[in-house]
């Protein structure tokens, strides 16, 4: 099984380097509302940002597995915190807003598409809070 590693390496204040064994570096921060710094990625971005890439990437390998003609695909998505008692947060729950766009003859698979992307995804089966996945689904000749 692969392994996948990060390292991250404090920089000051409420701020760090993050390096991915992928290549990827970037700074990051503790979101400004708890003393970091706008402008760069935060662990609640990242988080919502991982569940919605690997569902991107599950809703294209589905696409390609049942033949569906795909024209755009974006994806709002959002990851809802909530405040407890010991004054810590937690994800309460996400949800994934994809607009895609298929050719007319594709259609009737994008739904089966939507439903392996969601049952394969690595992030989404390995998060703790619900996810709910709102499409909208357009079509062109």
């Amino acid at each position: 099984m692969p392994v996948y590693t990060t390292r991250v390496v404090w920089t000051g204040g409420h701020d760090g380097e993050l390096t991915c064994s992928n290549g990827p570096k970037m700074t990051f921060s503790a979101p400004p509302a708890l003393e970091g710094r706008s402008g760069v990625m935060t662990p609640e971005d990242a988080f919502v940002a991982a569940l919605n890439m690997c569902y991107q990437l599950m809703f294209i390998w589905a696409t390609e597995r049942l033949k569906i003609q795909l024209v755009s695909y974006e994806c709002e998505a959002e990851g809802h915190m909530v405040d407890l008692l010991d004054r810590t947060s937690i994800v309460e729950r996400a949800v994934l807003r994809p607009v895609i766009k298929v050719k007319t003859n594709s259609v009737d698979r994008v739904e089966k598409a939507l439903d392996w992307a969601r049952k394969y995804s690595l992030v989404a089966n390995s998060i703790k809070p619900p996810v709910s996945i709102e499409p909208k689904i357009e079509t062109e000749p």
